[in-house]
């Protein structure tokens, strides 16, 4: 029997009550990706009583997730996110059990950690990731509460819930144009914690079987101007289909180099969209060039980019000052690049 003297002010409410704090304690979410969504998630459902919650992250704090990360002080710079989150949580509520997950969500592990849960969170940032956890859902019949920012907004919505539509069923398709993070453009620091929290009451709605979840909805957020948007969508059973019928694969925007002269470097991480298919091409992420910087030729130009501009500028830098380098040439963000 659950002690409910802690969560007292919502075993009030005539909805929840003691059955519904029970069924809180046996629920098990898994929270994938613990940046700035699935910090407030985290926090919001760890304080509530969920007595199962699983973190993956493969990242470790840095000094720039600070400003929107909320569960992570300085004192966590360096360490793996996941395993920094549990910490904190467990520190504000030691009756739950927390398991980090400190390993890249893929293809190779996605249906055996989902598998183990009831629900799933999206605190991901990159396309490819957000299409994995959705056909790995619908493959496992597992709902899950997605999230995406941009800026000054957001969307909100829940997806495979009691044969609702999935995320392919609202975009069935990706197209490379729209792969840019907030590393890349940047976001307001309080966006996250907005539309994690939404992430968080979605998911006590579900488990509590309480209020109508977002299925079948997008709710927009313009944080700007405060004003809100619900689009409706439907269920499209020929993506389920595919879905359900093909195995589990990343998903790909393919585009092509139009410079086929020049030789390039690719400082992004290897999720990041487009994929150039050119030969012409090295493929090294900004924080790996340190120890990889023997595999870029110092006898003819190279051409680095990256998604918009910002770390080639930084990978330049750090190749000219280190190790010698002189003859890089900053070519900017990829859209400038392909055909």
């Amino acid at each position: 029997m659950t002690d409910f003297s802690r969560y007292d002010r919502q075993v009030k409410l005539s909805e929840i009550g003691a059955e519904g704090q029970e069924k809180l304690h046996a629920a098990k979410i898994l929270i994938i990706g613990v940046g700035g969504l699935g910090c407030p998630a985290s926090m919001y459902l760890a304080a509530a009583g969920v007595g199962n919650i699983g973190l993956i992250d493969f990242d470790k704090v840095d000094e720039s997730n600070l400003h929107r990360q909320v569960l992570f002080t300085e004192d966590d710079l360096g360490k793996n996110k996941a395993e920094a989150a549990k910490d904190r949580l467990n520190s504000r509520n030691s009756h739950i059990n927390i398991n980090a997950f400190n390993v890249p969500f893929g293809i190779d592990n996605a249906i055996e950690l989902i598998s183990k849960y009831d629900l799933i969170l999206d605190g991901t940032d990159n396309f490819q990731t957000k299409y994995l956890i959705n056909d790995t859902c619908v493959k496992a019949k597992k709902p899950f509460v997605g999230a995406s920012i941009y800026k000054y907004q957001g969307q909100l919505s829940v997806f495979n819930y009691q044969n609702g539509p999935s995320y392919r069923c609202l975009y069935p398709n990706h197209h490379y144009k729209d792969s840019s993070n907030c590393e890349e453009t940047g976001v307001l620091g309080v966006l996250p914690g907005i539309l994690g929290t939404m992430q968080a009451t979605e998911a006590l709605k579900i488990i509590l079987g309480v209020g109508t979840p977002l299925s079948g909805k997008v709710k927009i957020l313009d944080t700007l101007t405060m004003q809100d948007q619900l689009i409706q969508f439907q269920r499209k059973e020929d993506e389920i289909n595919k879905i359900k019928n093909q195995p589990l694969e990343l998903e790909q925007a393919i585009c092509s180099l139009s410079e086929v002269s020049h030789l390039y470097l690719d400082v992004r991480e290897p999720f990041e969209q487009p994929r150039p298919s050119n030969d012409n091409l090295i493929e090294i992420p900004l924080n790996q060039l340190k120890e990889r910087n023997d595999e870029i030729p110092k006898d003819q130009a190279v051409h680095v980019f990256c998604q918009s501009g910002i770390r080639s500028k930084k990978a330049i830098e750090l190749l000219e000052k280190e190790f010698g380098f002189s003859n890089l040439v900053d070519a900017g963000g990829i859209e400038e690049l392909i055909q």
